[in-house]
């Protein structure tokens, strides 16, 4: 048994636990070995090695602390193997089982008459159980010593109070690159008090620590004032943590103090006074973010006697409790399922659609915690979330630029808004049938056109996906930016549909919708910002649009204003009911110009009896994501690694597929980091890609190339993981499937994965060795088939030029198309033909013009080959053709596909009316006819 390489892991909490639980099983070797006379030298290597290992670590931790390792290390270093034996036994066990948290901490150390010892009555016996109370850890950052870091734990534990809601522990550090430390480590963190009294940088080699954290503080705390450097620090630790609650403890001036530098802290203490106030200021702030005001009102409603004379029998079980043929569903789902069931918008559950009481007050929390400055919980989807936006934020005649490999509600949403659709091209990846994002380049080329053709003004939206399907990350800062540089007040709408979780890393949180506007805020107001673009107004005066194109823009701070939406599955990837979702908005003019028709759009799809049962897991799923939502993504992301390496390292595995890394799934012109694989080499490398890369992958989400297999990704999905293994997945395309992680991810879902994978691969080994040559030659081809690349991934064909918009003189016009029109006008049947794919080319061979009447989505790989008012193209019928799915939404196999008829093309072109600016006149299906 080998020491842990800490190399082999992208967070600390892993490596730490992996690390006590082989020192444990070396200890009980040592210990059996010891009391056999036996050679040692081998296992004390290993031993010492270990603790080594742990050392650098243990001082952010609370549980065992550096106080009881030093002992337990004591042990070691004395020989008293077997004491030392139990002791890491017991520590261990509590780390395994978290019983560590019922706030009781554990001497593990034994005296000479085998009673547990205790540090004058701080230290007791260890619990075998959680306890009921939530406990966390509060980081205290000042200059003391040993004694006096004892004399204050005892102290904190004198405040104890048995109806205290929670329970705490302390981790003091001495130095601010080590408080930085452990806020990014430490995930258990969730309150850190600063004193006057710390050092600038660490004394200690911090240098095992390298992997997993860097801890630079960017401005040198020396050139300040005691005052002022707590609050620098303040904002680095909020930097990475924004969640954690800051104190401030200073001796002098303190009334000055917090009204020059309050806004960073919660609170500013005076450190001379008695610490009970401080202890309830601690408890209250936690208790202000575990708030869950709906959640706790439907409890309390649910538990109350009613008479419902109003709709909804079911309410409180009322309609199943006495049935004779339906009572197994309360045997099924519990009674407390339908005792919340009720229609009642008022008696304290308050009104979705006008909120004023607990739901209100549970969206400004989930706003605090998103970092939004509104947040509306939605009951029926992202679906639904993202038409409530496009239709608030798009008035017909609108032009808006979406990736045309976007969610079929967004193609569905402009369609109802009427806007004018300029769809963006995504980078191909033929190779495995799939696109990536949409180049910054694209977007701006668009822009730059639209401008050209003196459309700009029109210009309301850009709907991009992020993070995509298969993990593809914008670079969401360096979008709006360079965008609004172009087109100041361009509104944004980025759809996070499985990037609610982004939030929670500390380097995930970078790239999300939320926090990037705030950052161009920020940046936009700073004197800084101000002088630097002046600058560059002069440097980049005249440029023409290739320049423009070529170079990094930047907003005008005096114009630009930051509009940024951004919709989340929160049941996708955080925990929630089915369905439930979040819209969260930054707009700087949202009361003035978005708030009535955002209000509109939401009475529009909002459903007036909502399920208060999605409400309130909305909830409750903020108060988990505030308060452990850093741990728990931590923990996800490091179990996605674990499986990487577990089917690329495995020798039988790595046969047949392997795990898709950057390089494979982002060109390189994406990525100047020129990191080929940022995930596989430690969280600096990942944080240097995310800090540079246009594009980066996602981490948490593992495309397994299956090419080598001779399986297609829909086959090896359904019959082989679902159906034998009950392994659920759902994306895949022609050589590929999709396993994402999540925070509900154990370490034993990834080996029960593994353990599939493996057997389904020795199965295949085993039946290639026994195959005949025919078979074989069968197998090669099918091998060959998958492995070689398919058709081209076509691009966007464009509009007929009857949904196009002509400026009535010279007949010009630019590629955004009238969806609606489109699809309004394929209702009228009489308009309508269907035909087969070689009909559809022996048309296009005459010089017909073929024009989809419907959207066309192939499932895999998932996006709209064509959608109503697109022209049919050789490239896509051939990528159509060269499918391997039978499952195409909006085809008939046994019709074809459905298509406008050349009279209907004929008679709506010379329909086609001029662009008013008082709003577009489109012809009718009646005034066609």
């Amino acid at each position: 048994m080998a020491d842990v390489n800490p190399h082999a892991y992208n967070t600390a909490w892993q490596f730490r636990a992996d690390a006590w639980c082989r020192l444990e099983e070396a200890s009980r070797r040592l210990s059996t070995a010891a009391a056999r006379g036996t050679d040692l030298s081998q296992l004390v290597e290993l031993v010492d090695g270990l603790l080594s290992q742990l050392r650098p670590f243990e001082r952010y931790w609370a549980f065992p602390g550096i106080y009881v390792f030093n002992q337990t290390h004591r042990l070691f270093a004395t020989g008293a193997y077997e004491i030392f034996g139990r002791a890491v036994s017991k520590i261990n066990r509590a780390l395994v089982t978290e019983s560590y948290r019922s706030g009781v901490m554990v001497s593990p150390l034994e005296s000479d008459t085998g009673a547990l010892g205790a540090e004058e009555g701080a230290l007791e016996v260890l619990g075998l159980h959680r306890s009921a109370r939530p406990y966390f850890e509060l980081l205290i950052v000042a200059t003391m010593t040993e004694a006096q870091e004892r004399a204050l734990r005892k102290e904190i534990h004198s405040r104890r109070r048995p109806d205290d809601a929670f329970v705490y522990e302390i981790v003091v550090v001495g130095s601010g690159d080590e408080a930085v430390i452990a806020a990014r480590l430490n995930a258990s963190v969730q309150a850190c008090a600063i004193t006057r009294r710390f050092a600038h940088r660490s004394r200690r080699d911090l240098s095992a620590l390298s992997h997993f954290v860097d801890a630079q503080i960017a401005e040198d705390l020396a050139e300040h004032s005691p005052e002022e450097r707590a609050a620098i620090l303040a904002c680095a630790i909020k930097d990475s943590r924004p969640e954690i609650d800051m104190y401030l403890i200073t001796e002098l001036e303190v009334e000055d103090v917090a009204a020059r530098l309050g806004h960073h802290f919660r609170r500013v203490f005076h450190g001379g006074e008695a610490g009970l106030d401080q202890h309830l200021s601690l408890l209250e702030g936690i208790a202000a973010r575990y708030r869950t005001p709906f959640f706790s009102a439907l409890r309390e409603y649910s538990h109350r006697p009613t008479g419902v004379f109003h709709a909804l029998p079911i309410s409180q079980g009322k309609s199943i409790v006495g049935s004779h043929w339906i009572s197994d569903m309360i045997d099924f789902y519990g009674l407390e399922v339908f005792l919340a069931e009720t229609s009642a918008t008022c008696g304290g559950l308050d009104s979705l659609l006008e909120p004023t009481g607990p739901l209100r007050e549970a969206q400004a929390l989930a706003a605090k915690t998103f970092g939004s400055r509104h947040t509306f919980f939605v009951t029926n989807g992202t679906s639904t979330a993202n038409k409530i936006v496009e239709q608030a934020l798009v008035a017909p005649g609108d032009i808006v630029l979406v990736d045309r490999n976007c969610h079929q509600s967004h193609h569905y949403g402009l369609m109802m808004a009427g806007a004018q659709v300029t769809y963006l091209d995504a980078y191909p990846l033929n190779q495995y049938s799939m696109y990536g994002a949409v180049p910054l380049r694209e977007i701006k080329s668009r822009l730059l056109a639209l401008r050209a053709a003196g459309k700009l003004d029109r210009v309301k939206l850009l709907t991009l996906t992020n993070c995509t399907f298969d993990g593809i990350v914008y670079d969401v800062e360096r979008v709006m930016e360079e965008c609004l540089a172009i087109k100041p007040d361009l509104v944004f709408l980025w759809d996070e549909a499985w990037f609610a979780f982004a939030r929670f890393h500390h380097v995930y949180r970078k790239r999300t919708a939320m926090h990037a506007a705030r950052a161009i805020r920020e940046r936009l107001r700073s004197p800084e910002y101000r002088q630097a673009y002046l600058d560059y107004a002069k440097q980049m005066a005249g440029a023409d649009d290739e320049t423009l194109l070529n170079a990094r823009l930047l907003p005008d701070p005096a114009g630009a204003r930051v509009r940024v939406y951004a919709t989340q599955s929160t049941h996708k990837t955080l925990t929630s009911l089915r369905q439930g979702s979040m819209i969260h908005v930054y707009d700087q003019d949202f009361d003035q110009k978005v708030e009535e028709p955002f209000h509109e759009a939401y009475m529009a799809h909002t459903s007036t009896s909502p399920n208060y049962q999605v409400l309130a897991s909305l909830d409750i799923g903020r108060r988990q994501a505030d308060l452990e939502g850093v741990e728990l993504v931590q923990k996800q992301v490091e179990n996605a690694m674990q499986l990487r390496d577990a089917i690329d390292k495995h020798p039988l595995l790595s046969k047949y597929m392997h795990c898709l890394s950057t390089a494979e799934m982002i060109p390189d012109q994406f990525r100047p980091s020129h990191l080929d694989q940022p995930l596989r080499t430690g969280l600096r490398n990942m944080a240097t890609a995310w800090e540079q890369d246009e594009f980066v992958l996602d981490p948490s989400r593992i495309t397994l190339y299956i090419g080598g297999t001779g399986i297609d990704g829909d086959t090896f999905k359904r019959a082989q993981l679902m159906d034998r293994y009950g392994v659920q997945i759902n994306k895949t395309s022609r050589n590929t499937v999709l396993f994402m992680t999540n925070i509900g991810t154990t370490r034993s879902s990834v080996a029960y994965l593994v353990e599939v994978l493996v057997n389904l691969a020795q199965e295949l080994d085993d039946k290639i060795a026994d195959m005949s040559l025919t078979d074989r030659a069968h197998h090669e081809r099918a091998v060959l088939r998958l492995t070689s690349p398919s058709a081209p991934l076509p691009d966007f064909s464009g509009f007929h030029s009857c949904f196009l918009e002509h400026d009535g003189g010279n007949g010009t016009s630019t590629p955004d198309g009238d969806v609606r029109r489109a699809f309004y006008l394929g209702y009228d049947d009489t308009f309508c033909e269907y035909l087969a794919a070689d009909e559809v080319e022996e048309r296009m061979e005459s010089g017909q013009q073929v024009v989809s009447a419907t959207f066309v989505t192939p499932y895999p790989p998932g996006f709209p080959i064509l959608v109503p008012g697109q022209v049919f193209s050789r490239q896509i019928l051939a990528f159509i053709q060269a499918l391997d799915t039978s499952e195409i939404h909006g085809y008939k196999p046994h019709l074809g596909f459905r298509v406008f008829t050349a009279k209907a093309m004929e008679m709506a072109e010379a329909s086609v009316r001029p662009w008013s600016r008082l709003g577009k006149v489109s012809a009718s299906a009646a005034e066609i006819a």
